[in-house]
């Protein structure tokens, strides 16, 4: 029978203790065969300082006090952020369903978008207007199908999908703490998205500075929350692909939008497409596809069979094997020293408003690395570009002049990618 949930002191006491086990022993698997194992976090509490001096001789581990979590939880609940728990009817169903699922998310907003269908869309911070636009369409459209979307606050791909699902339902994840939200200039866009009913998910501490591994951790959630993820344009290597990845795992659908082979940011998503995933260029083709896998069970996609990684390659998370019939060797812990981060994202050129006086070699760079080999309109142009209408079309001129733009019918332009 599963666990009832608790209110009042209860469950606060629940929560500390198992903020507890969170806060010593990394990995959610982990945290699931402690309180299987004990019956429960407090039992789980008490067994462990046994337990790791059998399994990681030499190790003194701190357990976190109550008063320490209570100091977090307190902090939290300022800034309007509450702890939920895999027991309690707000935790995500979805997400509950994924064998890495976070014991405890903390949530900002309305818990009642989380559990809504959903699907996730994805993709570069460095994206084309095309590309934005697509994402703003796709987002849009899926609302009025009454589906939220799921994204990562990201530049780009990810800050669109949210803009344009704010009147039907967003949900952002976080890769650090709620007091740490990346990128900062996304700060607005994350307070619209909780004002407007749609809900912010973390599972890291409140003051947590994500790393560069922080992110591909917490693409596991963005696709655990989703019925199927859309990738709109990913580079080789993305971390899109990582999220289509977990997705597949998950036995989610993904989609992948397909785009220019002379465009290095589709080349993920053309790898996608080649090895199963399902094409997306319209709503339609996600909507169909999801009701078609409603009325069968969840499955696995043969996806990444030949990219998948290695068991040599190094996890995103932590899990100390504390129950294997071998004694773990004298010496440190796993976790007592995190593995060195991996290079945080590319930082993209900052938004610049509208009014600002802006250099032409800056507006003409800007507009350059927005245009793609698939053309776009001069009005998603601007908008994409954040820059006065006659600063785009001075740099469309200066473009056109080097020969490294093609004009089309209907206001249309499009890059020149030579061969």
């Amino acid at each position: 029978m599963p666990p009832r949930s608790l209110s009042g002191p209860r469950r606060k006491a629940l929560i500390s203790q198992a903020c507890g086990v969170c806060a010593i022993i990394p990995g959610p698997r982990t945290f699931r065969e402690l309180v299987n194992r004990y019956g429960g976090a407090g039992a789980a509490l008490e067994a462990l300082p046994e337990l790791v001096a059998k399994k990681l001789r030499g190790r003194v581990i701190k357990i976190a006090s109550s008063d320490e979590v209570l100091r977090e939880i307190e902090a939290s609940q300022a800034r309007g952020v509450r702890f939920v728990a895999m027991a309690d009817p707000d935790y995500p169903a979805l997400l509950g369903e994924i064998d890495s699922a976070p014991p405890i998310i903390a949530l900002r907003g309305d818990p009642v978008v989380l559990n809504r269908p959903a699907v996730a869309i994805v993709g570069a911070r460095n994206a084309s207007a095309s590309g934005l636009a697509f994402a703003e369409q796709l987002a849009r459209g899926l609302g009025r199908e009454d589906y939220a979307i799921v994204s990562g606050l990201a530049r780009g791909v990810d800050t669109a999908a949210h803009r344009a699902s704010l009147a039907s339902g967003a949900v952002t994840v976080l890769a650090g703490g709620h007091a740490r939200p990346y990128p900062t200039e996304n700060l607005g866009l994350l307070d619209e998205i909780v004002a407007s009913g749609g809900a912010a998910v973390s599972e890291m501490p409140l003051d947590w500075e994500p790393r560069g591994r922080d992110f591909p951790r917490r693409n596991r959630i963005v696709s655990g929350l989703a019925k199927g993820v859309v990738v709109v344009e990913a580079a080789r290597r993305s971390g899109s692909l990582i999220t289509a990845r977990f997705a597949a795992e998950q036995g989610r659908e993904v989609f992948a939008v397909p785009g220019s082979p002379q465009d290095p940011r589709a080349e993920g998503t053309n790898d996608l497409l080649r090895e199963g995933a399902t094409l997306c260029a319209t709503v339609e083709d996600v909507t169909r596809v999801l009701f078609q896998r409603a009325a069968r069970p969840p499955q696995r996609a043969d996806l990444f069979s030949e990219g998948a990684p290695s068991e040599d390659e190094e996890p995103l998370i932590d899990e100390l094997d504390l129950f294997s019939l071998r004694e773990a060797a004298p010496g440190p812990a796993r976790f007592e020293s995190a593995p060195a981060a991996s290079p945080a994202p590319r930082q993209a050129p900052k938004p610049v408003a509208p009014e600002a006086a802006v250099a032409f070699e800056d507006a003409k760079a800007r507009v350059l690395a927005l245009l793609s080999p698939a053309p776009v309109s001069l009005d998603e142009l601007i908008r994409a570009a954040g820059l006065p209408a006659r600063d785009v079309q001075g740099a469309l001129v200066d473009l056109d002049i080097e020969g490294r733009i093609e004009r089309h019918g209907a206001g249309l332009v499009s890059l020149i990618v030579k061969s």
